[in-house]
């Protein structure tokens, strides 16, 4: 336990989807007594397993972990839920004398957490979202993202040009203030306000990540992905649901509804997926105070764990 005034160690493992940062996280929370805090805008979902890549029953053996099978896929959760349930984890983490570990790939999630990020309502008008909805039957969801993309190119980075919803939101915020929808956040960038916080953005090339992206999909799609869409799609989801803009789930939808083949929808998904590991990326590489560590063979991913390893001892060293 640390000292009064001390600030709570706070260790942060992020990276573009399939990369491994999973197996990293409990290879150091064995290491160093850590719990791992699932920072995966989709693993939140109760009966997502497969298709978000969800920690296995084995892997939850080998560590503790927190903020996954939290809501029904047909229930609300947003940024501002998973700060007030990440800083609650954190606390009783540390609380048992533990390090915290916060685990994955949405970038907004960690940036939430480590940052002043109050998220105020932003200004609504039913008229200019439904202007906006019978433009994109017109021209189409990708369209409207690359106009987000020139106005608020923050958001358009954390969003699939799927995403209706959120993409007709943020237009929307944008055509009644002028200003991105970030802007109208209150955000300090003052970070580790609360939090003796380390970084790593993990990566490996991105030919190999690409390979292993789609050696996953296969996976998942020949361990029961399309089975477990089935069910979902039996107790009522439907592609409108934010559960269902999981890379994946609304395209599989779409082939048990017949209308899509099977070659065209897993191409899609593969395609996608790539995509979205770029748009990753991209926002990661916009954010500061992380070390990147890159692998590309097994003795370099055992390198990282033993530099992730050494900075944790370090970071509860110094917090006592």
């Amino acid at each position: 336990m640390s000292s009064p005034g001390l600030k709570i160690p706070l260790l942060i493992i992020a990276g573009p989807t399939a990369v491994g940062k999973t197996d990293i996280a409990i290879e150091v929370a064995e290491a160093v007594d850590g719990e791992i805090i699932s920072a995966d805008s989709m693993q939140i979902y109760k009966g997502m397993d497969v298709g978000t890549a969800k920690p296995t029953t084995y892997q939850q053996a080998q560590a503790r972990f927190h903020l996954i099978d939290i809501v029904k896929p047909d229930e609300p959760y947003n940024v501002a839920m998973f700060k007030r349930d990440a800083q609650q984890a954190i606390k009783e983490i540390h609380q048992r004398g533990n390090l915290p570990i916060l685990c994955g790939g949405t970038g907004l999630y960690i940036k939430a957490l480590l940052e002043h990020y109050n998220l105020p309502p932003a200004p609504e008008d039913k008229q200019v979202r439904q202007r906006l909805r019978q433009e994109a039957r017109q021209v189409g969801s990708r369209a409207l993202h690359e106009r987000l993309q020139e106005v608020d190119p923050q958001t358009a980075a954390q969003l699939s040009p799927n995403d209706l919803k959120r993409i007709i939101r943020a237009l929307e915020v944008y055509e009644l203030t002028g200003e991105p929808i970030a802007t109208l956040q209150s955000v300090d960038h003052t970070p580790q306000l609360q939090y003796n916080s380390i970084s790593f953005v993990v990566t490996c090339p991105r030919a190999m990540l690409y390979q292993r992206i789609e050696q996953r999909i296969d996976r998942m799609l020949a361990t029961g992905w399309v089975e477990e869409v089935k069910q979902l799609a039996q107790q009522g989801c439907h592609g409108g649901l934010q559960s269902m803009q999981a890379i994946g789930y609304r395209h599989i939808l779409e082939f048990l509804a017949g209308t899509a083949d099977w070659p065209a929808t897993v191409k899609l998904i593969k395609r996608d997926s790539r995509r979205f590991a770029k748009r990753q990326l991209t926002w990661f590489r916009h954010q500061s105070d992380s070390t990147w560590l890159q692998w590309a063979n097994k003795q370099q991913f055992e390198g990282i764990v033993e530099t992730i390893v050494a900075a944790a001892r370090q970071l509860v060293a110094d917090s006592k």
